[in-house]
């Protein structure tokens, strides 16, 4: 008889026919793997300002953004008016606002740059002893020149370093004071300054108006002319002028949070209570006509139509506030005060008892 062969059994020989005859399984050899760590995706690397710990910084980031927000305010007034003046579109926006040294506001300048020294004029304080530094670049002047003689709409490009003639000197004059005086309605929102041109200065790289090392605020201000050009302004204000100005701004943020939430009626009385107001006795009044007046003599009476006894209304200003009783004190002519006139009441009207004393007020002094 014949074997039968399981399934298991055919399996198995049809897996060795496939490998070759072998009667043994081929073991498979087993696939080396080799793991490689990933390499990290590459970061964009992020610009950091450098902190020098050996200058620290003197102003807080409060300071800053608050001195940020007037300079936006200034960027948007001192567009409208280029605008209107020069008839030229211009955007003109902050992109730069930080503290530093004076000597690098220094070495931007090139040999022919001019820079404006400008006064700060406080209200309250007089002059500022040290002034803040402005510097246009030539291209946007020379375009606003052009505007300001009638020129056509075209941007004018000129070198860094360009050399000013003496016209367009002149003429720089005219056109940075219209920049310097914005900074009046950039400010207002805050403290009262009155910025005025003092000179300018050929060669800024010479100019030491505070020290190298002094404390500054660089300001950098992007002018977008037509969209065809982007020139630049830049100012420098030095850090004590800043430190006065902030010191007068948050002196005012106190005295009007004390006025908005405290009672000072005791302070005002105390400030009002010595105050001199002139006080009148009135006993009558009496209407004279011109050609009277003029015939008075010494000696002559004056009939008032009422008694020596009768009551006097004793004015403080123009305003009735007592009635009282003639007399003497200590041989001196004397008021003794008996009532308070009490204010006008309900049943009155004002307009009528005010044009009232208003009118013996007037009828007593051409008596």
């Amino acid at each position: 008889m014949a074997d039968v062969l399981s399934q298991s059994q055919i399996d198995e020989l049809l897996k060795s026919m496939s490998g070759g005859g072998g009667a043994a399984q081929q073991e498979e050899k087993p696939v080396e793997v080799k793991a490689v760590a990933a390499e990290p995706e590459k970061k964009e690397e992020e610009n950091f300002n450098k902190y020098d710990f050996y200058s620290p910084r003197k102003f807080t980031k409060e300071k800053i953004k608050l001195l940020r927000s007037i300079y936006e305010n200034y960027a948007r007034i001192l567009t409208s008016q280029v605008n209107g003046v020069f008839r030229v579109m211009t955007d003109i926006t902050v992109i730069e606002l930080r503290e530093s040294r004076y000597y690098e506001y220094v070495n931007m300048f090139h040999e022919n740059d001019c820079m404006s020294i400008v006064e700060a004029h406080f209200s309250e304080k007089g002059k500022s002893n040290v002034p803040l530094m402005i510097y246009a670049t030539p291209g946007l002047i020379i375009t606003l020149i052009n505007h300001m003689l009638g020129g056509g709409d075209s941007v004018i490009r000129v070198e860094e370093n360009y050399r000013y003639s003496d016209v367009e000197m002149a003429l720089y004059k005219r056109v940075l004071d219209y920049v310097i005086h914005s900074m009046d309605d950039g400010f207002s929102n805050y403290i009262n300054i009155n910025f005025k041109m003092q000179r300018v200065e050929e060669n800024p790289s010479m100019t030491q108006e505070i020290g190298l090392d002094e404390t500054v605020v660089i300001i950098v201000l992007n002018v977008d002319v037509s969209g065809l050009a982007a020139e630049k302004i830049r100012l420098c204000i030095p850090g004590t002028l800043l430190e006065h100005i902030f010191k007068i701004i948050d002196n005012r943020k106190h005295i009007a949070r004390g006025f908005s939430y405290e009672n000072n009626s005791d302070t005002i009385m105390n400030h009002i209570k010595d105050t001199k107001f002139p006080i009148t006795g009135q006993l009558g009044v009496i209407k004279l006509d011109i050609s009277d007046i003029y015939h008075l003599q010494v000696g002559d009476v004056i009939d008032m139509n009422k008694s020596c006894k009768s009551q006097v209304k004793l004015f403080v200003g123009r305003q009735p506030w007592f009635t009282g009783t003639m007399g003497v004190h200590k041989k001196n002519i004397a008021v003794r005060i008996e009532n308070r006139i009490s204010p006008v009441g309900k049943d009155k009207n004002p307009d009528d008892e005010i044009a009232s004393l208003l009118g013996e007020t007037v009828e007593q002094k051409t008596g």
